[in-house]
């Protein structure tokens, strides 16, 4: 059991820092930044800090520990809201060197230090405990350690990339700043980052004390360490590390990492120096389009975050029913994220491949095998469906049929009880289809999730926006943020918002490739704009099935010969990359290219032409109202489809580019029946409301066109699952049932006549039709969820994010 620490005395008055001593002269300075729930590093952080730090060095304690007031929480970084205050490389250079003299003034200071922490310790808050003499972290499942800072184009600027490569050594100090891994708290230790490790039923505090009785201090000890900030040995690494760099991002769009590799190459060997680059590389990072955009990205991910904090729901038990591998994956997620869930199908036989799959998320993960125990007990076999009287939570994701469905919905509709969340997994069935069944239509929303659902951070939030109770989309939207995941509220339109504008994006590919564009060189163009994968690479991945079913649902007869030239395919077994023939041939899980096919081809015109209605869509979906603004579109393109994060969002792109589209040239538009089009563009010219087009097309399979889906979607046996019943308490709130969104005018929207009558001439900007002049969606809810949260201040720290997941370098492969 841990001591009990001597009585402490406070030391001055602080707005952001509390200062103490005890009785034996041991100052004890706590971080609790005023009006913010988590602690980052703001200017006026700092500049207090500084007027501390005279104090030590004026009148020297015995010792010195850093901790935070915020219990569970360290330090998330700096405040990423001021690195858009000024585009001055003068003053920030001249902001960044401030910062510089002052962790330098802690690191010299002539007595002990030491920081201890639990929670997050990222970026300029690893930079700060990198200036102590010990480190100590609590061994937690909260605690992260590590430099997000590649997440916003930039590289550590307080100090750290100097720091680190002395405390730790040059391979792993380049390979946590280059990917941007958290680290838990051991895994920070086996590093060297942190020097001990305190177990959660010991004292942060009793340790810090002893450490600063001990007077430890950290040592690079290792001889491959020290060997790595050698000349020879810089030489050698800094090239591995820039090819290996280069399979992930390429230069001329994520600069960050190459700059840090130079820089390390050159100077690897002097803290001194690695510093003084910091000066003169990240304000240059960060004026540049890449930070800017990224720093865009993560407002855009907080926008989500903010969409789950709109009720106060909060689920304990979840129910699936379909165990396929949509409806398998999205329990085993659930039952990771600490929720009790129970899994149904047809027969047990249906349900054991699930389970396994489950048993192998949950060693990958939690790696600890009581962990691993107390998931896979969370998780249960239910072919009765008896779990469904106790869940909070019903989904269904049973195979993409609506009369299947209906009949699951009649089956279960007489036993749910009012406060049941309920659920369809559907990727493209329209809920009013579904809905009608139940006696209460308005309780039925869509939770679209992505395949591979351990990996995709983002869940459509479906509603119909004439039916749907929108507190049950707000229950949705916490319930999806819940198990970590963001959440994008979409209306029910053909194809919601991701695969509806995935679709004209990969068709438009077929359809070059058919008249003669080599498949490779296509990838090649839209790899070098910026996305995860090529259109022709990702439709191997998804599957030529499923993207025939896809195409025959939102193009219909529009799909004309590339709709018979992949029924082709299929018929002779080449459905891609699950069958290891499609487009492409498949070895080891990849694509085998002639890597000389692209040569000849312009491919920044090859570019322009792929995306050119993948922006239009995106512009339809606009004036369609499938979101409630810009923003929301951007962020789910670039968490839904993995749209270049560089680019900051399709629609800013368009809006900061010569790049021009128009909802007029929407592929899909042009797909319907001519009289749907004409009653389209009837309601188009209403400058009131721009509704959405009536969907009259089939389901399409729920399988995610996502660039980083796999072949596969929800259950894959063709049987109807029966059902069971009830759920938990819902809170709500929000606008009335039945009550219309307004769409954003159609008046705001470029004209068809508005785009490039050559290939060569200049496109005018789509800033008209698109920028502040846009009409947005109003807000649905009340006034309290309509600001962004105060919180949404840190580095790339993300509460939000899968924190099993490695934050690597924005991918362009």
């Amino acid at each position: 059991m841990a001591t009990r620490p001597a009585a402490t005395r406070e030391l001055g008055s602080f707005k952001h820092w509390r200062l103490e001593s005890d009785l034996d002269n041991i100052a004890w300075l706590y971080i609790d930044r005023d009006g913010e729930k988590v602690n980052s590093l703001s200017s006026e952080v700092l500049a207090e800090l500084s007027d501390i730090i005279d104090r030590f060095e004026n009148n020297a304690p015995a010792g010195l520990v850093l901790m935070s007031g915020k219990p569970g929480s360290f330090i998330v970084g700096a405040d990423v809201r001021e690195f858009d205050s000024t585009r001055d490389i003068d003053l920030l250079r001249e902001n960044i060197t401030k910062v510089h003299v002052l962790f330098d003034r802690i690191e010299h200071l002539d007595f002990p230090t030491v920081a201890a922490f639990e929670g997050f310790c990222l970026g300029g808050g690893l930079e700060l405990a990198l200036c102590f003499d010990w480190r100590i972290a609590l061994d937690t499942d909260k605690t992260r350690v590590g430099f997000p800072e590649v997440n916003l184009g930039i590289y550590p600027g307080y100090g750290g990339s100097g720091r680190a490569t002395q405390a730790i050594g040059g391979l792993k100090a380049m390979e946590l700043m280059l990917t941007g891994r958290m680290l838990r708290a051991r895994q920070a230790r086996s590093m060297g980052l942190v020097d001990q490790v305190v177990d959660i039923h010991g004292s942060l505090r009793w340790a810090a004390r002893r450490a600063i009785q001990k007077k430890r201090r950290h040592k690079l000890t290792g001889l491959m360490d020290r060997a790595s900030l050698t000349g020879p040995a810089r030489k050698l690494l800094a090239g591995q590390m820039r090819k290996k760099t280069r399979s992930k991002a390429r230069a001329e769009h994520y600069p960050a990492p190459y700059r840090l590799i130079d820089t390390f190459e050159e100077h690897g060997n002097s803290q001194k120096a690695m510093i003084r680059a910091e000066a003169e590389n990240i304000p240059e990072l960060l004026v540049g389009d890449t930070s800017t955009n990224l720093r865009r990205v993560f407002r855009l991910m907080e926008t989500l975050k903010a969409q789950g904090k709109r009720s106060d729901f909060k689920a304990r038990r979840v129910h699936v029913i379909g165990a396929g591998v949509m409806g398998g994956d999205i329990a085993a997620w659930c039952a990771l994220r600490g929720l009790e869930v129970t899994l149904q199908d047809r027969e047990l036989k249906y349900v054991e491949p699930a389970l396994k799959r489950a048993e192998k998320l949950f060693r990958k993960k939690l790696k600890k095998p009581t962990e691993v125990a107390a998931a896979k007990s969370r998780l249960r076999a239910d072919v009765e469906g008896t779990g469904v009287k106790r869940a909070d939570v019903v989904i269904e994701a049973i195979f993409e049929n609506r009369e299947a469905k209906r009949e699951l919905f009649s089956k279960l509709k007489d036993d749910l009880p009012d406060h049941a969340l309920v659920a369809t997994n559907t990727s493209a069935i329209p809920l009013d289809e579904l809905a009608d069944v139940f006696d209460d239509p308005s309780r039925l929303i869509g939770l679209h999730f992505f395949n591979p659902v351990a990996k995709m951070p983002l869940v459509e939030v479906v509603y119909d926006d004439q039916s749907t109770d929108s507190a049950r989309v707000d229950d949705g939207s916490s319930f999806a943020t819940q198990i970590g995941k963001y959440a994008l509220p979409v209306t029910s339109t053909p194809g919601f918002l991701v695969n509806r504008v995935l679709v004209p994006y990969m068709y438009t590919a077929m359809t070059m490739h058919r008249d003669g564009t080599p498949k490779e060189a296509l990838d090649k163009a839209a790899v070098q704009f910026g996305m995860p994968m090529g259109p022709v690479e990702l439709v191997d991945t998804v599957g030529l099935d499923v993207g025939l079913n896809v195409i025959d649902t939102l193009l219909g007869k529009a799909a004309g010969e590339d709709r018979k030239v992949l029924e082709s395919m299929i018929e002779s077994g080449k459905k891609g990359k699950k069958t290891g023939e499609g487009f492409y041939k498949w070895e080891n899980g990849k694509p085998q290219r002639d890597e000389n096919a692209h040569k000849g081809h312009d491919l920044n015109e090859l570019a322009e032409k792929l995306l050119q209605p993948y922006f239009d869509e995106c512009m339809a979906c606009l004036r369609d109202g499938v979101v409630a603004d810009q923003d929301l579109l951007d962020a789910g393109m670039i968490f839904g489809t993995g749209f270049a994060p560089f680019r900051g969002g399709p629609i800013h792109y368009i809006n900061n580019s010569d790049a021009t589209a128009s909802a007029d040239d929407s592929l899909l538009d042009k797909a319907r029946p001519q009289k749907d089009t004409a009653a389209s563009s009837a309601r188009v010219t209403d400058d009131k409301s721009a509704s959405k087009s009536g969907p009259s097309e089939e389901a399409v399979s729920n399988q995610s066109a996502s660039p980083h889906a796999a072949a596969s979607g929800n259950n894959e046996q063709k049987t109807e699952s029966t059902a069971g019943k009830q759920g938990g308490p819902a809170q709500r709130n929000g606008r009335k049932t039945g009550e219309k969104r307004v769409s954003p005018a159609a008046a705001d929207q470029p004209s068809s006549s508005a785009k490039k009558k050559t290939k060569k001439s200049t496109r005018a900007k789509a800033a008209a039709s698109t920028k502040k002049t846009r009409k947005k969606a109003p807000a649905r809810t009340s006034k309290k969820h309509a600001s962004k949260p105060k919180d949404g201040s840190a580095s790339a720290s993300p509460e939000s994010r899968n924190e099993s997941e490695s934050q690597e370098t924005p991918s362009d492969d």
